[in-house]
């Protein structure tokens, strides 16, 4: 939809990404520790950082693929983690 495209009295639609939002529901602290560890992730799986291998790692930790000691809430905080990473370009 283009702004000339709204109806009169409608308001524009405001685009939401979940992956930021889940992390700021997490509070500060979680969140960083969240980031912090997606980071130090992508150093040692994907050194060269590149966005699909991010993305790839984010895809099997939120398809349930995971360890013992991490419940799936937690995979898929990561995960979040990982995306926002691979869509900011950084690691």
């Amino acid at each position: 939809m283009h702004k000339g495209d709204q109806t009169p009295g409608s308001t524009p639609a405001e685009v939401v990404q979940f992956d930021d939002a889940l992390l700021d529901s997490c509070g500060p602290e979680l969140r960083a520790e969240l980031l912090t560890e997606a980071s130090m992730l992508a150093r040692a799986f994907a050194p060269e950082g590149r966005a699909e291998q991010l993305r790839a790692m984010a895809e099997t930790l939120a398809s349930g693929a995971r360890d013992q000691e991490m419940d799936r809430t937690r995979a898929r905080q990561l995960a979040c983690a990982l995306r926002c990473l691979a869509r900011r370009g950084r690691t």
